[in-house]
């Protein structure tokens, strides 16, 4: 039996760029974008039981860029075109300096109650969608076929590491997450690990 496939090949330039996407490119933005919906749906559910300032300052600020970045995508995906304007720079408002060590403290466990709900499982909450979201724009990415599809993605791909980096800084400082170090001998052993590498003889320069 003949491809199914065989006489329906056609270069990107014969389609209409509305439909310049190929087939496990749709499938995966159509999962970025799902899974987009979810993350601002539930950043609104869970403002109203923000309790810190600092943390409903984060919150509204990663919404908004959020959905900007949800509507780009979407009109870009849309319209195979350039979205109405290029992909922005998340800027985060807090420090970058980490407290490392652990100190003991009482064991995590689900809560058994939504009166339970506080601002280090809301900040774990937004913390989880950013990973999320960082890991399924990456593999839409790479599956894009569509070149203005496959820019934004990969654009927005820093932006969700920069948020999630802010509410790791914000849990780290608040003590809801503990970095774990090395002890100084293990930590310069693994630094020293690796060395500088020399360019293979038969490679040209």
């Amino acid at each position: 039996m003949e491809n199914q496939f065989t006489n329906q090949q056609q270069t990107s330039e014969n389609i209409p760029m509305s439909m310049n996407h190929g087939a496990h490119e749709v499938m995966d933005v159509h999962e970025v974008l799902s899974a987009s919906i979810g993350a601002l749906n539930m950043f609104v559910m869970l403002r109203p039981h923000v309790q810190d300032p600092e943390l409903l300052n984060i919150l509204d600020r990663q919404y908004a860029f959020m959905l900007d970045e949800y509507n780009i995508t979407a009109e870009c995906f849309k319209t195979g075109q350039d979205p109405s304007h290029p992909t922005r720079k998340y800027c985060m408002q807090i420090g970058n300096d980490s407290k490392y060590g652990l100190t003991p403290s009482e064991p995590k466990k689900p809560i058994t109650s939504a009166n339970e709900i506080d601002d280090s499982i809301i900040s774990g909450f937004m913390l989880s969608q950013h990973k999320a979201l960082a890991t399924g724009k990456t593999a839409a990415a790479l599956e894009a076929t569509n070149p203005v599809v496959r820019r934004v993605l990969q654009d927005s791909v820093p932006n969700c590491i920069e948020m999630a980096y802010e509410l790791s800084l914000y849990q780290n400082k608040k003590g809801y997450y503990q970095v774990p170090q090395l002890s100084p001998q293990d930590m310069q052993t693994m630094l020293n690990m690796y060395g500088q590498a020399d360019r293979a003889k038969d490679m040209p320069n």
